[in-house]
């Protein structure tokens, strides 16, 4: 079982409009309503694929309440954690003719120190029966990068494989809580580390703890860095357009599952070194499919398709985004 956890979950309103003219009104068809954030979007593309996944998330307010509503309706199995907050909403606008999504984040209420204990225990019990575990998203007030860092501690000095995808001060925390993977995004991982290499911004992260860094670049694909080996970068000789929100949250599904098959992916060998090329071809191959569906936490059809069009290439150390420009 794939165990993820949301401590900040949205209830996402997604809106598809033919052209997006800032400044104009638009008339649009009625929005599409799920629960969402990151974990719950992992977990939904995990089950989806017939993977075992459970899904655990605060909840609380009116926007809760549709928010638990549509989640038990979608078959995804869960666990709901009530909280005084209520949950937040995430606006995506997607411009189907430039393929570009226009996405509003609300920032989330505050848990106290009761809901955060509790969150904490909560993934800690569930946590004994995992393959692997997946932390998401941002962080609500009082569930900081301090209390992520002692939740990562937990679960790193029980063994639990765990994958990290959050921003700011929490991916370092993560990282130096022994965080297994983690998996931000180059602007993310620049503002954590300031440096404005991609692999050097990874190989900082392994430096402090973590074990396996995957760096999401957009449309130029992804990179692979671990304490081992060189580094991957994957990418797909075209470009796709369409709904990106989700791309991401894929990428990490498909982290995850690689993660659970308990396949060793940090060692210097050939065959660690082979399943970080099977890791970056399949989360590149998720995350672009993920970008033709819709909505978040969906994949296309076209998945295994595009797995097979995946370009890995290894990279010199020192190599740097205009390096992965060049191979893009």
């Amino acid at each position: 079982m794939i165990l993820t956890v949301t401590p900040n979950p949205a209830l996402d309103l997604t809106w598809h409009v033919e052209r997006l003219t800032p400044g104009a009104t638009h008339r649009v068809p009625t929005a599409a309503s799920r629960a969402g954030g990151k974990g719950l979007n992992v977990a939904r593309v995990l089950h989806d694929q017939g993977l075992d996944a459970l899904a655990l998330a605060t909840v609380g307010g009116a926007t809760g309440e549709t928010f638990a509503a549509e989640l038990a309706a979608s078959g995804v199995p869960h666990r709901l954690l009530a909280v005084s907050s209520a949950t937040r909403r995430s606006a995506a606008i997607v411009d189907d003719l430039r393929g570009e999504t226009t996405v509003l984040n609300e920032l989330g209420g505050p848990i106290s120190p009761d809901e955060a204990a509790t969150l904490a225990r909560t993934t800690g019990e569930l946590a004994r029966t995992a393959d692997a575990v997946v932390l998401s998203g941002s962080l609500p007030p009082g569930f900081g990068p301090d209390e992520l860092a002692g939740l990562v501690a937990q679960l790193a000095g029980a063994g639990v494989p765990l994958v990290t995808d959050t921003s700011g001060p929490a991916i370092l925390a993560a990282a130096r809580s022994g965080a297994h993977v983690l998996k931000p995004n180059r602007e993310e991982l620049m503002a954590a580390t300031g440096r404005e290499h991609a692999v050097a911004g990874a190989r900082e992260l392994l430096d402090v703890g973590a074990r396996l860094v995957v760096v999401s670049l957009g449309s130029a694909g992804l990179l692979v860095v671990a304490r081992a080996g060189r580094p991957l970068h994957a990418r797909l000789p075209r470009a796709l357009h369409g709904n990106a929100t989700g791309a991401g949250d894929a990428a990490v599904a498909a982290i995850a599952a690689a993660v659970a098959t308990g396949r060793d992916l940090w060692g210097d060998t050939d065959a660690a070194a082979a399943a970080r090329a099977d890791l970056a071809r399949r989360a590149t191959a998720w995350s672009a499919s993920a970008v033709l569906m819709p909505l978040a936490g969906e994949l296309s059809p076209r998945h295994a398709e595009l797995e097979a069009e995946v370009v890995v290439t290894e990279l010199e150390s020192d190599a740097d985004p205009a390096d992965l420009e060049e191979h893009a």
